[in-house]
């Protein structure tokens, strides 16, 4: 029989091998896009992301979390979930669709009335493919995901570029979008043979929701949360400014989105099958945490220092006014796997109450402190979401500490000598901008250096994390 080490660490490197290359490819092939088309079609893109992201998530409504967490799970449950997700997602298409003329209006772009329509039968093809999904994370099986992610890739990127190349500006975006969805459910269906049986279960409906609703709503907030900077910047400044700022925070999110997604994928089916075990849980949510904060606070750090060379070089300088948004992105986004961590351990012991209760709190503060800053400009609104990030920290931890003692300051504590490293190490990735202005040279040397110097320092300080990963990756788990 497999361990539950052997199969956390299958999970956790197909998951890495899928995450990294789904976004590796996908990377350059929004580089090309972004090269041939403007800022102002990302940021027509941008101002109706928080339409279907809301939809998505009542489409959703923490279903495939409660899937996950049930050890019971049977067809019958699994059959009930993909009738409410089409049923719900046709219902929230035919909303949006008569919304649209609204919402371009809101935004005074026209041109938003038929993007909204297109892009919202998205929902509604993805609603297909959401138990697929399911099965696949509850397996802790990426390998697949690894395969579907890269064929859809491939495809829809090659159908994206032929595009922007002959000229269809954001049209270019919507399509790939678009055929993304309907490549990516076609390839469900076809690698994983599950099939719904004809029955909705009313009992069933009633369990899974009593446990996903507050997700939902968790879930919406968040959404509400994550676009709600969009609506605003795209309200009250150019589609440009929006597209500058989307560009930024696509980037600042490409490491911690993806170390937060294999984290959230792998340690909640793993740490559900020891939610019994409050020590051991403990344990290996310290050892989870301090790895995580290793991983992703350098990236962050060494993506923040080279982040002018970078973009000069992918994006050419029509971009530049998107570095200094990025830049400060980086400092709020490097905390996001660690806030996953926290959640996580609340749906583990089944508290989603507490989750929602957490998620009123935090985008409050949120909104609050978004409303403040937004009359000074998109830099200032950056700036705020440092604060949110670190607001959001303090708040996350209150219960983990609850529950686990693992609290605030002990989790500040594990977290402290890697962070420290990573500002020296994203200084000294910073160094060579001080004499040379090639940004090539900047580029290569400053990374060279950067990640030299955390890694020499962490094998001379002897960190504990370093031996962890290195293991992780170059020795088999017994």
């Amino acid at each position: 029989m497999t361990s539950l080490k052997q199969k956390t660490a299958t999970g956790l490197k197909w998951s890495a091998f899928e995450r990294f290359s789904k976004q590796g490819v996908g990377f350059i092939i929004s580089i090309i896009i972004a090269r041939i088309l403007s800022p102002s079609d990302y940021g027509i893109i941008g101002m109706i992301s928080i339409f279907t992201g809301v939809s998505t998530i009542f489409i959703g409504a923490g279903f495939g979390t409660a899937l996950i967490r049930k050890q019971d799970r049977t067809d019958i449950d699994l059959s009930t979930v993909f009738y409410y997700n089409i049923v719900v997602s046709l219902f929230f298409y035919l909303i949006l669709f008569i919304s649209a003329p609204y919402i371009a209006r809101f935004y005074d772009t026209p041109i938003l009335t038929p993007i909204t329509r297109v892009v919202s039968i998205n929902m509604v093809i993805g609603a297909f493919g959401s138990i697929q999904v399911t099965k696949l994370n509850i397996a802790i099986d990426f390998k697949t995901q690894s395969k579907i992610s890269i064929i859809a890739l491939v495809i829809t990127g090659t159908i994206g570029i032929v595009m922007a190349y002959s000229g269809f500006g954001v049209w270019a975006l919507v399509f790939q979008q678009l055929a993304s969805t309907i490549v990516s459910t076609g390839l469900l269906w076809y690698f994983i043979g599950w099939k719904p049986v004809w029955v909705f279960s009313i009992n069933s409906f009633k369990d899974l929701f009593g446990f996903g609703s507050k997700l939902m709503l968790s879930g919406l907030l968040d959404t509400i949360y994550k676009n709600i900077y969009q609506v605003v910047i795209g309200k009250m400044f150019t589609s440009a400014d929006l597209g500058f700022f989307t560009r930024a925070k696509g980037l600042a999110q490409l490491p911690s989105s993806n170390v937060t997604n294999i984290i959230q994928r792998v340690t909640f089916p793993v740490l559900s099958e020891m939610q019994n075990d409050t020590k051991r849980l403990g344990n290996n949510y310290r050892k989870l945490l301090k790895m995580s904060a290793f991983v992703i606070f350098p990236m962050m750090m060494l993506l923040c220092a080279l982040g002018e060379p970078l973009i000069k070089i992918l994006l050419t300088d029509k971009w530049l006014p998107a570095v200094p948004f990025m830049q400060v992105l980086c400092f709020s986004h490097m905390l996001y796997p660690i806030h996953s961590l926290n959640l996580n351990l609340l749906q583990v012991k089944g508290r989603s109450d507490l989750f929602l209760r957490l998620e009123i709190i935090k985008k409050v503060l949120i909104t609050i402190v978004l409303f403040v800053s937004a009359p000074f400009g998109v830099l200032v609104m950056c700036y705020g979401t440092i604060l949110t990030s670190i607001f959001s920290l303090i708040i996350n931890t209150y219960y983990t500490g609850k529950i686990i003692q693992i609290g605030f300051f002990s989790q500040v504590k594990d977290m402290l000598p890697v962070m420290i490293l990573s500002f020296a190490t994203g200084f000294v990735a910073y160094l060579p901008a001080f004499f040379v202005k090639q940004s090539y040279f900047q580029l290569i040397s400053g990374g060279i250096l950067g990640g030299l110097f955390f890694i020499g320092a962490s094998y001379l300080f002897n960190f504990s994390e370093f031996i962890e990963v290195k293991n992780f990756i170059f020795k088999k788990n017994k």
